[in-house]
């Protein structure tokens, strides 16, 4: 089974800004491709008590798991990081694949692959390193666009959240110094210079409670009292599809949409909470944190939970959940209802189905957070968060407003019915921002406060004008999203594909990787000493033709599977592609499964193989090679291996498995340009 390794930070620094330096690009993703704000225009919004520079951000889930996912995701503009979500229960066996993208998105993930002391590092490893890109002068960033927010979640019950390992999991983020200290002592000698930054320490003191499926409504109502009086965090509580209750789910995703092969099972509402409960908690917990002094909002919304009722995930899962682009009509009708129930009383988060085309349209709303997920498991990956801002700023200019509460109150042309909204405004106020409307400075007749409430007002008119208009949108209808990525019908091998670079970007993780191997053909020879010498036969060549080869490092990959829907050949990149193991150790623990990895024995420095299964390894000696595994130890010259040939061997020897680690050795380990194996044991890897 896949496991998610945590990678050292000096080497995670190492890898950052030597591909900065070597390749204009950090994890893979070209500076080019991301956000870094328009001078422009001010897209700061309020989440809770603090003001990032944008709404955007990624959902609690695949992308905000691990260092690199923040980086990524702060690089395509993102400014509210909601961190994956954490639990009790940190040793879980999640089934493989896990994701499946391969129409609207489905998974049967739900909680944290790490420990939990290690899902707090990675989230001070990532908060650090974009402080250390920002300190590196590199990045083009807007004056004020480096502000973000990082937002704690947790799960999934109150027993849970009250033990000691949780409260040190809160604790650890609302005070993250002894962390950030150690981490500084971790940064290599040459980034010495980053060691005195002033990293953030009070990583985050805001929770978006997850309730998942089933969490009954009073203890959703424990948790977050005891989180808001006993933690003093503001939080937000994720809510649920089945809200909507059965009748107008199913009316919307069966009749209004078509997905008709898409089954919610009665029990998914029978064990949710109700729209009366949740009524009843909100109002609750929303009196309790004004009157503690907090703030307290709503999140819309988890997956849907649904049969599985597919051959892509193990048949031992009964259920799946459902995101992408019918979710975002389920969330946007429950955004509609709620706030018919509660007007402005709510600040509301929001993620279900966003993407480039709806982005401006939620943001519109007066939604704060807007993440996305499942877009960006889709070819392109978190480059294409980074387009997100394009139609808001398009907007944005074409209304003639600099900030978003400007953009709010003028994106439907429904100003006037939520200044009209402001009953305590005096005449010339009123006359004077009704002007601003139709031809004028929005911001400057209203001032900051007044816009603020004037777009709280006018939310709620256009989240009546738009919610009709997506809810009967055909792009987000079954028709739009029914077809599956092309399959050539071609199988992947170790070398050579199509070359589409598709599965780099759509892993989160960024476990996918290129490496540069010079094109040759190498005969196929096999050896066998026959008591007086040795002798050769061939049988054929092994072939590479093109330069840019693929691969995985295993550390990364947790095998959820998306790479193997969106490459164009069938296999799957992380299960064909050569898999690279960031230790030894590792190497030996996960197998069979064939892979490379490097050890030093004695100073002696090896290059580990198993190939169908085979370990095998080489090592230097002298100026030949000593090349060993089952059933053989030989030493010879890979220039002109027979006549060089001394050792054992137990019937016939293939010899191919020696130049593939030779190649492998050359193009990876010993690789001139940084990669994650390279970069974390550069003395080994020389």
């Amino acid at each position: 089974m896949a496991e998610l390794r945590p990678y050292p930070f000096a080497a995670l620094v190492r890898r950052a800004l030597r591909e900065l330096d070597e390749r204009g690009a950090i994890f893979d993703l070209p500076i080019a491709k991301g956000f870094y704000g328009s001078p422009a225009h001010d897209l700061a919004v309020r989440f809770h008590r603090h003001a990032p520079a944008s709404p955007l951000g990624p959902a609690a889930g695949p992308q905000t798991q691990m260092a690199q996912n923040l980086v990524l995701a702060w690089l395509a503009g993102c400014r509210v990081m909601e961190l994956k979500t954490v639990q009790i229960k940190d040793e879980l066996v999640i089934p493989r694949p896990c994701i499946d993208m391969q129409t609207v998105g489905y998974n049967v993930e739900w909680s944290q692959e790490l420990r939990l002391e290690q899902s707090v590092d990675e989230y001070v490893k990532g908060a650090m390193l974009i402080e250390i890109l920002r300190a590196t002068g590199k990045l083009p960033l807007a004056p004020g666009f480096e502000r973000t927010v990082y937002d704690m979640s947790v799960g999934y019950d109150l027993a849970g959240i009250q033990s000691p390992a949780i409260q040190r999991f809160i604790a650890s983020l609302k005070d993250a110094r002894p962390i950030v200290d150690r981490l500084r002592a971790e940064l290599p000698a040459e980034y010495a210079q980053y060691r005195d930054l002033d990293y953030p320490t009070k990583l985050a003191d805001t929770l978006t409670l997850s309730t998942f499926h089933g969490c009954p409504p009073d203890e959703i109502e424990r948790i977050l009292g005891y989180l808001l009086e006993e933690h003093q965090l503001d939080c937000n509580v994720k809510l649920n599809p089945m809200l909507l209750g059965p009748a107008r789910l199913r009316e919307l995703l069966h009749g209004v949409m078509g997905y008709k092969d898409v089954v919610v099972p009665d029990s998914a509402f029978t064990r949710d909470a109700s729209w009366a409960q949740m009524r009843g908690f909100v109002d609750r917990l929303g009196a309790k944190a004004a009157a503690l002094g907090r703030s307290f909002g709503v999140k819309f919304t988890n997956t849907l939970i649904v049969e599985n009722n597919r051959t892509f995930f193990p048949a031992t899962e009964q259920e799946m959940y459902l995101s992408g682009p019918p979710l975002h009509v389920l969330a946007m009708n429950l955004v509609a209802a709620f706030r018919q129930e509660f007007g402005a009383r709510f600040a509301i988060s929001f993620s279900a189905g966003i993407d480039r085309g709806n982005f401006a349209d939620a943001v519109a709303l007066g939604l704060v957070p807007v993440t996305v997920c499942s877009d960006l498991l889709q070819p392109g990956g978190y480059a294409r968060a980074a387009r997100y801002a394009e139609p808001l700023i398009a907007r944005m200019t074409a209304l003639g407003v600099r900030t978003i509460d400007g953009y709010v109150v003028k994106a439907f042309g429904q100003g006037a019915a939520g200044l009209a909204d402001l009953t305590d405004l005096d005449d010339a106020t009123r006359a004077a921002c009704a002007a601003a409307l139709d031809d004028g400075d929005l911001e400057a007749a209203a001032g900051p406060a007044l816009l603020a409430r004037w777009a709280a007002a006018t939310a709620l008119h256009n989240t009546a004008h738009h919610v009709p208009r997506v809810t009967a949108d055909a792009r987000y209808a079954y028709a739009a999203n029914k077809k599956p990525p092309r399959k050539l019908g071609s199988h992947l091998a170790l070398f050579d594909c199509v070359t589409c670079s598709k599965c780099i970007p759509v892993c989160p993780n960024d476990a996918n990787f290129t490496f540069a191997l010079a094109p040759a053909t190498q005969p196929i020879v096999f050896v066998k000493h026959d008591g007086a010498g040795w002798v050769a036969r061939e049988a054929g060549a092994l072939t590479v033709t093109r330069e840019v080869q693929f691969a995985n490092f295993a550390d990364f990959c947790n095998e959820c599977g998306n790479c193997d829907v969106f490459c164009p050949e069938d296999g799957g990149p992380y299960a064909i592609k050569p898999r690279f193991f960031g230790s030894a150790e590792d190497w030996r623990r996960f197998a069979p499964r064939d892979g490379f990895a490097i050890e030093v024995v004695a100073g002696v420095r090896r290059v580990l193989g198993r190939i169908d299964g085979r370990e095998l390894a080489i090592e230097a000696a002298g100026q030949r090679v000593r090349y060993s595994g089952p059933g053989f130890a030989v030493t010879l010259d890979p220039a002109d291996p027979v006549a060089t040939l001394d050792g054992w061997a137990d019937g016939e020897l293939d010899l191919t498995p020696m130049h593939i680690l030779r190649w492998i050795d050359a193009a990876v380990f010993a690789a001139p340009t940084v990669n994650y194996l390279n970069a974390a044991a550069p003395e080994v890897a020389s």
